[in-house]
């Protein structure tokens, strides 16, 4: 349990560190919202698409292809009960509003949070398992989840939310991995390289959306506190005893869970900013659920390898 707190926190610490250079970057103007858009997408378009391809860039094991199915099962029934318990449960007079926060309960930071605390924990198979996750995650949020947040905006089309980079990225992944396509070094190293922009760039776009707020507005949370909520326990728990109950148990069930209790994915400020969203609720969300995360992940996570 020591150890889960030391690299949880750890962790989170270092993302809170990168939040704070793009809080004073946008403080003294160095970062400007135009430049975040610009951003935005290069993350949205390049960098997650890279992520996804990488992690599957692996040897083909009838065993690790089963127990991938698995954990291909395992996001699918976490992101349906996310959205089940975010529908019935968060009801918001201002439907945009809502929109946001059931977004929030309905996906994790399963990419840049969750697979380095993986990788800490339980090495290069949980690894790929979270990429497992992170393959349902991002077919889900790029079409149901960029259609929550589209709604009614101008800029939302129907069929872009299906054929995108984070999809077909995913679909190709899959391809690469029980084909055992190797991809040549010239391609793969570039890959890596966008890969490694995933858990810095999304930290400093929050910060600088943070950097917009007046400092009573920082420390009011109350319209924050549901989601956080949800996202961060609840689901989480529900997922556990689901999981737990189907006899998964080990790596699998470890990496599965650390990847469902992950706090806010940063993907809601950055849809939010694309959609015209409320960006300032959705960047507090994933900066106070990521400071929570160190406590809550760290429980549930401990608890789950002392079942497992």
């Amino acid at each position: 349990m020591i150890e889960s707190l030391r690299i949880v926190g750890t962790q989170v610490f270092i993302l809170f560190i990168l939040i704070s250079l793009g809080y004073f970057g946008g403080k003294i103007k160095m970062i400007t919202e135009n430049g975040v858009k610009s951003i935005n997408e290069i993350m949205l378009y390049f960098v997650t698409p890279c992520v996804i391809i990488n992690a599957f860039q692996r040897d083909y094991d009838p065993q690790l292809l089963h127990n991938l199915l698995l954990s291909i099962l395992a996001s699918i029934i976490s992101h349906v009960i996310c959205y089940i318990v975010g529908f019935l449960l968060i009801r918001d007079r201002d439907e945009a509003l809502g929109r946001v926060k059931r977004f929030a309960v309905a996906y994790s930071n399963c990419g840049f949070m969750a697979l380095p605390l993986i990788d800490a924990l339980v090495g290069s198979e949980g690894v790929f398992y979270g990429a497992g996750y992170l393959m349902v995650f991002n077919i889900l949020v790029w079409t149901h989840g960029q259609y929550t947040m589209g709604k009614g905006h101008s800029g939302f089309n129907i069929k872009k939310a299906i054929i995108n980079p984070g999809v077909i990225a995913s679909i190709i992944g899959f391809i690469f991995f029980v084909t055992s396509f190797e991809l040549p070094v010239l391609i793969l190293e570039p890959i890596k390289y966008l890969s490694a922009l995933n858990t810095p760039v999304p930290m400093l776009i929050i910060g600088y959306t943070i950097s917009s707020f007046e400092l009573k507005e920082q420390l009011k949370i109350k319209n924050e506190i549901l989601p956080i909520l949800l996202r961060l326990i609840i689901c989480p728990l529900i997922l556990l005893g689901i999981l737990y109950a189907m006899g998964i148990r080990g790596t699998l069930l470890i990496s599965s869970m650390i990847s469902a209790c992950a706090p806010i994915a940063a993907i809601t400020a950055m849809f939010s900013i694309k959609y015209d969203g409320n960006v300032k609720l959705a960047s507090k969300m994933v900066a106070v659920s990521s400071l929570f995360s160190i406590i809550t992940m760290t429980l549930i996570v401990g608890f789950t390898r002392y079942i497992s």
